[in-house]
């Protein structure tokens, strides 16, 4: 997304990272946002090293996170880190009534209803930017109504036991479902992709 905003010449008021602050350091000087967050506190002290010549502003942690989310001039928050922690910074945005470009499925996963809820109340629109919410979103080209759908089938690539009954699935290891045969994910993904979790996810 950040690429496409730079190829568009669309302003970036906040970016943030875990702790990758090389690429993080590329970004803020391609880009010059405001503020850039670094979820890992030690990485953030390095980046403020590295930007030092730069008007970019380096925060860190929980707090930095929700304070790019809330960036006041920015209309639009794409939230895409990883995991739960993605939840606050999803409902700062939505506090602020932005535009949320979701691309973190486990924010719905553990506080659907209430991120949800919020969001109708504050008129913030969610818009699904990842894989199957994205493509299944549009499809239906905003034509939804209630009922008219009946159920949605997801299909997956076949990682390392396509082919095999759940019987011969019954004695595998860890190390086997890591061995994706199409691409490498880290190896929390591999194996929700392996058992076939990451559907039930998505």
């Amino acid at each position: 997304s950040l690429a496409a905003a730079a190829h568009l010449g669309i302003p970036v008021s906040a970016i943030a990272a875990g702790r990758d602050i090389e690429r993080l350091e590329r970004q803020a000087r391609q880009l010059r946002p405001r503020l850039a967050a670094v979820f890992d506190e030690r990485a953030a002290k390095a980046l403020r090293i590295a930007l030092a010549d730069t008007a970019t502003r380096v925060v860190s942690g929980m707090e930095g996170l929700l304070e790019c989310a809330a960036a006041p001039e920015s209309d639009c928050v794409v939230t895409a880190v990883s995991g739960s922690v993605g939840l606050q910074p999803t409902l700062a945005a939505i506090d602020c009534g932005k535009r949320i470009a979701l691309a973190n499925k486990e924010t719905l996963v553990c506080a659907g209803s209430l991120v949800m809820a919020r969001a109708a109340e504050r008129g913030a629109e969610i818009v699904p930017v990842d894989s199957e919410h994205s493509a299944i979103f549009q499809s239906l080209g905003g034509r939804l109504r209630h009922g008219a759908l009946r159920r949605i089938l997801l299909t997956a690539s076949g990682g390392p036991f396509r082919g095999l009954t759940r019987a011969e699935t019954y004695y595998k290891t860890p190390a086997e479902a890591v061995a994706h045969p199409n691409w490498g994910m880290g190896a929390k993904i591999s194996v929700d992709s392996a058992t076939m979790m990451n559907k039930g996810l998505e």
